[in-house]
């Protein structure tokens, strides 16, 4: 809940004295994780290949994402593997279902 809004953001900012952009990042990883089968290293994945919303992702065609990410993984050599053409598929399916929780 704290991190929410941009206001929310900016407050959890100034007391904690983490960076604004950090705190974005963290919020974006959590709510990519709401998508069941998107943890840790899948949620860098998509974060860190452009798909940094959940909004994002539910814009998606599944053979496309699957492409764009199989060749993120191979021209950056990120620490991971693309999903599945199943898996993309469920993970934006399930996108577009998710209720809306972050403001940006």
């Amino acid at each position: 809940k704290a991190g929410r809004t941009p206001q929310d953001r900016l407050a959890l900012a100034e007391k904690t004295g983490v960076p604004l952009d950090a705190i974005l990042e963290y919020v974006k990883l959590s709510d990519l994780a709401r998508i069941p089968g998107t943890k840790g290293i899948r949620a860098r994945l998509y974060h860190d290949a452009g798909v940094d919303t959940v909004d994002k992702m539910a814009e998606w065609d599944p053979v496309e994402l699957r492409a764009m990410l199989v060749s993120f993984v191979e021209r950056t050599g990120f620490d991971g593997i693309a999903p599945l053409p199943k898996e993309a598929a469920s993970a934006i399916a399930t996108a577009k279902r998710l209720p809306k929780v972050v403001e940006y």
